[in-house]
C-alpha cells in the first residue's frame, strides 16, 4: 500500500502524529536539520550577493539516504517540521534534498500535536513561506559573518578557541556593563525609625509604623540626626491623624509567551533556559500518557502571542467554573493585548487540554516535565480567572511634631491566587492587615528602633532577569536566549554563582576588544534595529540580501580599522598565569587552550614543550588526606569541589571549602555566594558575606 510520508524532527513528535493519522501515512524524523553552513569554511560567497554554500551536515548521511528512499515509495511528502522560521528552513531544505516542487502544497504545520491540531494541520497544507526562509537565511549568515570574521581576530589577540557573536556579544556586554556599575557604586548611608505600637480595642496586637517625616518627608542620613528625633520623641503620645481605607484589584499575569516562560521558570523551578526548552518540547511533542497514549500536553512554545483560541477559552472556564464555582471568572472573557512588534503567527502558550488537571498526567511524566506542565497549566488557568479583591488601609499618626506612616492590607477575595501568584525579581513589600484604627486613636508605643542602612548597588543579573533585559531591548529572540546564555558559559566568558552571572577576566577582555573596536556590534540599539529588519523579512518588507549587504559595507570596513590599530596588541590575562615552575627549564608555567581544553604548558614553548594537566586549585588542603582541593564538573556541568588524588581519596563537596574553622564545631566551614556556613547536620554556624 503506498502511502503519505510525513517529516517532522524528532522521534517523539513522529510517534504523536503517527497514532492520529493512522496507517495511511508514514511518519519519520529528520533529526533536525539536514543541511546547513559546513562548519570548517564561511561558506558564504560575498562577492556573489551572499550566496550560501549548503552542504548535508557531517552524520547526517545514513538519515538523508532513508528519507530519499522513504519518498520516493510514497504518494505524497508533507514537511512538518515546527511553525517558526527554524521550522521553515528545515522544510525548506528537505524540499530542496527531495527535488520537490516549490509551489506544490506540501508544508503542513502543528499549533498542538493532538487529534485536533494534528487534523487541522493536515488539511490545511501549503507551499514554503519564501519570506520566514530568508529571514532565517540571512540570520544564519549574519550570524556566520560575524563569528567566522570576528572569532579569529579575537584568537590572535587574547587567546585560543575563542568565538565571538552578535547575540552573545550584547549579552556579555550586558553582564559587563553591570559588573562595572556595581564596581563604581559608592554607598550612600541612610537611617530608619520604626515604632511598635498597639491601640486599645485592637487585641494586643503589635502594628509597626515608619518615620516620614513632618509636613514633607525627612530623609534621616546620619544618626545624629535620627539621635535628635529620638530626643524629640522621648515620652511623646502616639496619635492616629487619618485612616484611609479602601480596595484594590489584582489582575493574574498573562498565559505565558516563551521568554516569560523561562523567566518563570529560573525563578519558581531553577530550570536554566536550556533546560526548560528541552522539557517544554518534549511536552509540545507528544508524552505517553497513561489511559491516552501519546498525546502533546501544550501548544507551541516558541512564540510572543498572548492570543488564545475561543475553544481554549471556553474550555478553561468550564473547568473554573465546576471546580471553583462561578464567582471565579471574570464577568467578560480576559483577553491580553500584545506587545508591538511582537509575533503573532501563534497563540501564547498553553495546555493542549485545559481541563487536564496535572496531577491526573503525574504518574506519566519526568519529574522536569511534571514541574513545567504544572507551572504552565497553573499560569494559563490563572490567567482566564477573576480577580483578587484586596482591603487596604493607610494610616498617618503624628508624634512630637513628627510623621509616622502605617499601611496593610487583607484578602477580601482571593480570585485567581487561589491557584497562581506570579514571582518578581525585585523583594516585594510584605503588607500585614492592621488593627482597627480611627481617627483619634492614642497608640501606646511598646519599642521604637533606629537602624543604619547603606544603598545597595544593582543586582547582578541571573538568568531570568538576563533574559527580561534581552527581552526589553529586543536583543535576538526568545527561542534563541537558550543557546546565547549557554555559549557565553561554555566559552567561560561568565561564571554562574549559584543563580547569578559574573564576568570572567577573559570574558571582560573580550567584551574591552568588542567595545574598543566593533562598538557598533555590541551597541544594543544597533542589534535591536537589526532583529527589526530580520522582521522586516519574515513580513516580506525587505530582501535579505539587502540588510546584508548594508551590513556587511560597514563591518568589513571597521574590521580592517581594527586589524590596523591592533597590530601589535596581545593581551595576556593573570587568570591565565600559574606558580608552577616548569622542571625541565626553569621558566613559569601558564594556562594554554587547546582541541582538547585547558592545560598547563611551558612559558617558553617552543623551545621547552613541557605541559601538564589543568586542573583549578582553590588554596585549600582536602580534610581527609591533605592534599589540594580542586574544582572540577560533573556530567552535567554542574561545578563541585574534590580531592587532586581521586580516586585515592573520594573527598567532594557541592559548596566551596574555605580556610576557616567553625568557632562553634571546629569543622571545615564552606561558601556559597550569600553565606559562610557549616555543612554539619548538628551545627548551624552562618555569617553573611
Amino acid at each position: 500500500m503506498v502511502k503519505n510520508l510525513v517529516i517532522v524532527e524528532s522521534p517523539a513528535k513522529a510517534k504523536t502524529i503517527k497514532k492520529y493519522l493512522g496507517n495511511g501515512f508514514n511518519v519519520i524524523a529528520s533529526m533536525g536539520h539536514v543541511r546547513d553552513l559546513p562548519a570548517k569554511r564561511l561558506c558564504v560567497d560575498i562577492k556573489d550577493n551572499f550566496k550560501p554554500k549548503y552542504a548535508i551536515i557531517k552524520g547526517k548521511e545514513e538519515i538523508v539516504r532513508e528519507i530519499k528512499s522513504e519518498s520516493a515509495k510514497s504518494n505524497k511528502v508533507f514537511l512538518a517540521a515546527d511553525p517558526d522560521r527554524e521550522g521553515e528552513a528545515i522544510s525548506w531544505h528537505l524540499a530542496h534534498i527531495l527535488g520537490l516542487d516549490p509551489e506544490e502544497k506540501n508544508r503542513i504545520t502543528f499549533n498542538e500535536i493532538t487529534k485536533t491540531g494534528i487534523k487541522n494541520g493536515i488539511s490545511s497544507p501549503r507551499t514554503l513561506n519564501s519570506d520566514l526562509i530568508n529571514a532565517q537565511q540571512a540570520r544564519r549568515i549574519l550570524d556566520r559573518l560575524v563569528g567566522y570574521k570576528l572569532s579569529p581576530f579575537l584568537c590572535q589577540k587574547l587567546q585560543k578557541g575563542l568565538s565571538a557573536g552578535r547575540v552573545q556579544s550584547v549579552a556579555l556586554r550586558i553582564i559587563v556593563d553591570r559588573e562595572n556599575q556595581i564596581r563604581a557604586f559608592i554607598p550612600q548611608e541612610y537611617w530608619t525609625i520604626i515604632a511598635s505600637l498597639t491601640v486599645s480595642g485592637g487585641g494586643n496586637k503589635v502594628f509597626q509604623a515608619q518615620f516620614y517625616g513632618k509636613e514633607k518627608e525627612i530623609k534621616l542620613k546620619t544618626q545624629a540626626q535620627v539621635e535628635k528625633i529620638l530626643e524629640d520623641l522621648e515620652g511623646a503620645q502616639y496619635v492616629v491623624n487619618s485612616v484611609k481605607k479602601g480596595k484594590r484589584n489584582k489582575n493574574p499575569a498573562p498565559p505565558f509567551i516563551t521568554s516569560t516562560m523561562q523567566q518563570e521558570a529560573s525563578r519558581k523551578l531553577n530550570f536554566s533556559a536550556k533546560k526548560t526548552m528541552k522539557t517544554a518540547q518534549e511536552l509540545y511533542e507528544g508524552v505517553e500518557v497513561e489511559g491516552i497514549g501519546a498525546v502533546g500536553l501544550i501548544t507551541y512554545m516558541r512564540t510572543d502571542s498572548l492570543r488564545i483560541s475561543q475553544e481554549a477559552a471556553k474550555e478553561t472556564s468550564d473547568f473554573i467554573e465546576k471546580k471553583w464555582g462561578k464567582d471565579y471568572l471574570p464577568s467578560v472573557p480576559r483577553r491580553f493585548k500584545v506587545k508591538a512588534g511582537s509575533q503573532d503567527a501563534h497563540e501564547a502558550i498553553r495546555p493542549t487540554m485545559p481541563s487536564f488537571d496535572p496531577e491526573r498526567v503525574k504518574i506519566s511524566l519526568t519529574s522536569d516535565q511534571f514541574k513545567l506542565y504544572k507551572l504552565i497549566w497553573a499560569r494559563f488557568v490563572a490567567s482566564q480567572m477573576a480577580v483578587c479583591v484586596q482591603n487596604t488601609v493607610k494610616v498617618e499618626l503624628s508624634a512630637a511634631g513628627y510623621i509616622f506612616r502605617a499601611s496593610g492590607c487583607s484578602v477580601l477575595f482571593d480570585g485567581f491566587t487561589v491557584l497562581y501568584t506570579e514571582s518578581k525579581d525585585e523583594k516585594e513589600s510584605d503588607e500585614k492587615m492592621l488593627p482597627p484604627l480611627k481617627e483619634g486613636d492614642v497608640c501606646k508605643l511598646k519599642k521604637i528602633e533606629n537602624a543604619q542602612h547603606f544603598t545597595e548597588p544593582p543586582p547582578r543579573y541571573t538568568e531570568a532577569s538576563l533574559i527580561k533585559a534581552l527581552e526589553e531591548h529586543r536583543i535576538g529572540r526568545p527561542s534563541t536566549y537558550a543557546v546565547t546564555i549557554s555559549t557565553i558559559l561554555y566559552r567561560e566568558y561568565v561564571v554562574k554563582e549559584g543563580k547569578i552571572f559574573r564576568p570572567t577576566e577573559l570574558g571582560e577582555a573580550v567584551n574591552g576588544i568588542m567595545v574598543s573596536y566593533f562598538p557598533k556590534i555590541v551597541d544594543i540599539g544597533f542589534t535591536a534595529s537589526m532583529e527589526e529588519e530580520l522582521d522586516s523579512i519574515e513580513s516580506g518588507n525587505m530582501l535579505w540580501t539587502e540588510t546584508l549587504g548594508n551590513f556587511y559595507s560597514g563591518f568589513e570596513k571597521t574590521l580592517e580599522d581594527a586589524k590596523e590599530k591592533t597590530k601589535d596588541l596581545k593581551i595576556h590575562l593573570k587568570e591565565n598565569e600559574t606558580d608552577i615552575i616548569c622542571e625541565k627549564c626553569g621558566r613559569p608555567m601558564v594556562v594554554k587552550h587547546g582541541r582538547f581544553g585547558k592545560f598547563i604548558g611551558c612559558s617558553g614553548f617552543p623551545e621547552c614543550e613541557n605541559i601538564k594537566k589543568f586542573v583549578k586549585k582553590v588554596g585549600v588542603k582536602c580534610p581527609k588526606c591533605g592534599a589540594e582541593v580542586v574544582k572540577k564538573a560533573s556530567k552535567k556541568g554542574r561545578a563541585f569541589y574534590g580531592c587532586e588524588r581521586f580516586p585515592e581519596c573520594d573527598y567532594a563537596a557541592w559548596n566551596q571549602p574555605t580556610n576557616e574553622i567553625c568557632p562553634s564545631c571546629g569543622r571545615m566551614l564552606y561558601k556559597n555566594t550569600k553565606k559562610i556556613f557549616c555543612a554539619e547536620p548538628d551545627c548551624k554556624y552562618s555569617r553573611n558575606l
